[in-house]
């Protein structure tokens, strides 16, 4: 493509405007004015025909795959190939999808002479988690007189992955990353009689008869016990709800908001996290899940991941190292909600099928809905006998017991308020209906997500419930 320069309108106006009106007042400068125009049409004719092959032998080359995270700066290492290896001066843009932000629409390249690659880095910044393809790229060189812009269009085939941005929650989480007393989530000895068999020894005064193993005792012909230990490596999976329940908009709790002008925040405000508008649920749990493998990682535990909506979406089976946790972060990270009712009987089925081995299932859904509610019951009862189920959803705005808030101003804050209590008081009962069944359900705090759930995960660890 071949576009006219500001040099060349320059001496069109310079060269053309001027000899025109010339030949048009005075007949006799006609054949002089014809012989400029005609000599700025034949150089611009020349320049054109000179500029067309500008372009031949670049080419751009980008990486197959770009890693980057939500909300963080990064760089893309963009490779120019000049095969024919002359300097030449360009024009770079990159055509950056929807949702990847970067403050260069263009950048100035020189290419040197006797180098067939050249190399610079583009900065940008995503704003969306996902996956994203930057499949264009566009070049422009000046003519040898710089009347024209050769410009062109090549194809580049670069996938980028926007994972959640981890660096925050890590941070809010630094103290239980430490490790101090009972806080850590550092590998520890933990006292406790265990479930895992460990070896057999003789009997001693005191030891439990349920712990004597008689058929060695009787091989043996003095009581021998039996030793456990206590389980090193657990199996935790977390269980995402894609559907239309995590579309909603994760809202932030009004005791976390902070003023511009308003007082410092008090010790009960520390280790959350403040949200911008118009995050959802779904990027929430997303979060949380991987935040909680890394947990999971320093425990020495398998981690493990499962996504539903009316289906099955993704089932990672739990292992452990970093390849693994790489492997759970490529499944989920592009993970979007599905604007249909979540199916709690196809993934209790299906997970009940897939594993065998007891485990720790922690559910992030909501069940604020009645019915949807009763259907969640009726999972966890075919779950709950083999494995240990912790559902937690985030607590609804308002959701709180009533005369428990104050600022009533109004009537209109009077009814707010009951409405609340009347969703707090509902979600009450299904928590009592719910530890019938040995199932833990939690309210968690929308801006203390990852903190209340590797909190629990931790506690759960602590009391050996697995």
């Amino acid at each position: 493509m071949i576009v006219p320069q500001s040099r060349l309108l320059f001496w069109f106006a310079i060269v053309v405007l001027p000899f025109a009106v010339l030949g048009a007042v005075y007949a006799e400068a006609l054949p002089l004015a014809i012989v400029a125009i005609a000599v700025l049409a034949v150089l611009a004719a020349l320049d054109v025909a000179l500029g067309l092959g500008g372009l031949d032998g670049i080419s751009v080359k980008l990486p197959e795959v770009l890693r980057f995270s939500k909300d963080r700066e990064g760089a893309i290492e963009v490779r120019l190939r000049n095969e024919r290896q002359k300097p030449r001066r360009l024009r770079l843009g990159l055509a950056f999808p929807c949702g990847i932000r970067s403050a260069v629409e263009d950048t100035p390249v020189a290419l040197p002479a006797g180098s067939e690659w050249s190399r610079l880095e583009w900065p940008c910044t995503p704003l969306q988690r996902g996956n994203f393809r930057l499949s264009r790229a566009y070049l422009e060189t000046a003519s040898p007189l710089g009347f024209w812009a050769v410009r062109a269009m090549t194809s580049v085939n670069a996938e980028m992955r926007v994972y959640p941005n981890l660096f925050t929650e890590r941070k809010n989480l630094a103290a239980l990353f430490l490790n101090r007393g009972a806080f850590g989530i550092h590998a520890q000895r933990q006292v406790g009689k265990g479930r895992d068999f460990e070896k057999l020894r003789e009997y001693v005064p005191g030891d439990s008869f349920d712990d004597i193993h008689w058929k060695a005792t009787a091989k043996r012909g003095r009581p021998v016990t039996k030793v456990f230990q206590i389980e090193r490596t657990q199996e935790v999976y977390v269980v995402v709800d894609a559907s239309r329940l995590s579309a909603r908009e994760a809202v932030q709790s009004s005791k976390f908001k902070v003023q511009s002008s308003g007082p410092a925040l008090d010790g009960s405000q520390l280790g959350t996290l403040h949200l911008e508008p118009g995050t959802s649920i779904l990027e929430r749990y997303v979060t949380a899940a991987l935040v909680l493998g890394l947990a999971a990682e320093q425990q020495g535990d398998l981690f493990g991941l499962a996504t539903f909506s009316d289906k099955v979406e993704t089932f990672v089976r739990a292992r452990n190292g970093k390849a693994h946790y790489s492997a759970c972060r490529d499944a989920i990270y592009a993970l979007e909600p599905r604007l249909v009712t979540p199916d709690f009987e196809e993934i209790a089925s299906f997970l009940r099928l897939r594993l065998r081995r007891r485990a720790l299932l922690i559910f992030l859904t909501a069940l604020d809905d009645p019915a949807l509610a009763e259907s969640f019951v009726r999972a966890a009862e075919l779950l709950g006998h083999q494995h240990l189920l912790l559902v937690n959803m985030m607590k609804p705005p308002g959701a709180e017991p009533l005369f428990s808030q104050p600022g009533v101003e109004s009537v209109d804050d009077l009814y707010q308020h009951l409405g609340g209590h009347l969703r707090w008081h509902s979600l009450r009962e299904l928590e009592k209906v719910l530890q019938r069944r040995g199932v833990q359900f939690a309210l968690l705090e929308n801006e203390k997500l990852s903190v209340q759930l590797v909190s629990q995960y931790l506690g759960v660890k602590q009391r050996q419930l697995l």
